[in-house]
């Protein structure tokens, strides 16, 4: 009787280290699997930052411009 429950407690362990290996597995994959959505999502946001920043400087030359404009309309209705 005592092997029948011996054995018994080994199947059981058994049972549960398959269990803590498939689920060390899943885990695994999903570790992976973010890992790359991660780095996918860095790489859009690096992107959107240099859009932005390239947004900005277009910006502050049409600004620069329209200031020059805007001056030289000033100049212009300033002289008699």
């Amino acid at each position: 009787m005592d092997n029948e429950l011996l054995d018994n407690k080994f199947a059981d362990i058994d049972e549960k280290v398959d269990f803590l290996i498939e689920l060390c597995q899943t885990f695994q994959l999903e570790n992976t699997e973010l890992k790359v959505k991660v780095e996918r999502l860095e790489t859009e946001l690096n992107k959107k930052n240099e859009t932005e920043e390239q947004y900005a400087e277009q910006q502050a030359v049409v600004r620069s411009k329209i200031d020059g404009l805007l001056e030289k309309l000033n100049n212009f209705s300033d002289t008699p």
